[in-house]
Parts: C-alpha cells; structure tokens; sequence
C-alpha cells in the first residue's frame, strides 16, 4: 500500500539538496511515482540539476506560491502531463530575516503578511488548484510540514510559530473541507533539520543541541526520516488518516523538561 506506482505528484518548496521537500521527492520517486516539482527564482539551477538524480525525470517547472497566476498555470501544465494527480507536498515556508533576529513584538506588518501568505495561504491557493485533478482519480492526498513552534516559544522562530500556527489549524479545516471528494490533508511536524529555511534562525545551532539531551530517543531525526513518514501519509496506507499533525522529532514534543 506504499507503492507510488502509478501515481503522480507534485512537490513544492525544494531548494536544494537539503530540504525536506527534495527528501520527500526522492522518497516517493524511488516508489515508483512520477513527479512534477516546482522551483522558485534563484532556485532553478539547483531544483534542475537535483532532477537528474531521480530515477524517471520529473517536470520541473517555476511556482511563485505568493502569484495565483503562476498557481494556476503550474496545476494546467500538470493537467496536461499527468491528466490528473495523486498527491500534493507543500513544503513552501519564509519570513524575512528580519523578523526572526529580533523581538517578536517588533514584527513589523509587512514583515507579518509576509510568512502568513508564502507559510501558510499558499497551502489553500494550492490545495484550491489541485483539487480538481485529484478528484478525477477519485481522491488524493496533501501533506505539509510545520514545525512545534506552532505550539511552543522557540528562541528567534518568532512570526514562524505564528505562521505555522496558521497552517496547521488550515489543515485541519481544508481537511473538512474537501475531504467528502476524498482528498486527505495532512502535516509532518519534524524535528529541527538544517535546511536552508532553519539555518536562518537565529541560534538553530542551540536547538539541534538540546534535542538529543531532551528528546526520549536521545538524537536529533534527519530528512529522510521525514520522507518516510510523509511517504506514508501521501500513500493508501494512510488512506483513514487525515486533518492530522504527525510529530517526527524524535519524541521531543511528549516532554515537559
């Protein structure tokens, strides 16, 4: 029930070779699914050259998640490559610097519209696009990720934890929303990973060292871990799961101290 074969997806948020959502590629591609994965402006040589490395050459195609124009013209041309599709992975977060260095109370309004349109809004935008293609094959899966920052004060995570706050509760109500077309809608919260977006927070380098101090499993998790737990959500295994949060990060979350 973990077999891709026969499914196609589309993967957003991949940079380079360090984001979850490029893990979350590889993990789904090596099952047999057929992907089209977006990149955003100077992320183009990187996603491109990534492709090459998947064992069916996905489309790659640009996706400006803050543009409905760029939204809608990525779910036609998967419309007409695929036909339909199986599976959506939103991995698509930011927030300007700025925001995350100082005090959350200086968050500025610009800075505020910022996370919540690219972080959160961008899940509904494409949601609202792919469902139709889902709906020819009779359903489909979406899977986000967010962080427990969403939940908890994390040091310099700031307008992120609100953002992520954001996404989390729209996918509990996109879950409502379109499950009776039987489209599940889910997120990995995983532990903190040295991504692009995570190594532009101020003092991550502390996080990462109090997890395998805190955490019952004693370690911090890496991409591929996620993958999986991704993989499992988007596949018919998981097929009664859906308006869920998964926690990957080791057990981190079930402790108090």
């Amino acid at each position: 029930m973990n077999d891709f074969s026969g499914k196609c997806g589309v993967i957003v948020g991949v940079a380079n070779k360090y984001s979850i959502a490029w893990a979350i590629a590889q993990a789904t591609a090596a099952r047999g699914a057929r992907l089209a994965i977006t990149y955003q402006g100077r992320f183009e040589d990187h996603v491109k050259k990534l492709a090459q490395e998947l064992p069916q050459s996905p489309v790659v195609l640009p996706c400006d998640v803050t543009s409905d124009d760029d939204i809608k013209a990525l779910f036609e041309h998967v419309d007409r490559e695929f036909g339909g599709l199986d599976f959506l992975v939103h991995g698509a977060a930011f927030a300007p610097p700025a925001e995350l260095d100082g005090a959350f109370l200086d968050t500025s309004r610009e800075g505020f519209r910022t996370a919540l349109d690219i972080s959160a809004y961008s899940l509904i935008a494409l949601a609202r696009g792919a469902a139709p293609l889902m709906e020819r094959r009779s359903g489909g899966s979406i899977v986000t990720l967010t962080y427990l920052g969403s939940d908890r004060v994390f040091p310099h995570y700031n307008v992120m934890g609100v953002a992520k706050a954001a996404l989390e509760s729209s996918v509990r109500y996109l879950a409502a929303d379109i499950g009776p077309k039987n489209i599940r809608v889910n997120a990995v919260s995983a532990g903190p990973i040295k991504t692009v977006a995570a190594r532009g927070i101020s003092g991550f380098s502390k996080i990462l060292q109090v997890y395998p101090e805190r955490a019952p499993l004693r370690r911090n998790i890496d991409a591929a871990e996620v993958a999986e737990s991704a993989a499992f959500l988007l596949s018919d295994a998981a097929k009664g799961i859906t308006g869920e949060v998964l926690m990957v990060d080791a057990g981190y979350h079930a402790t108090g101290m």
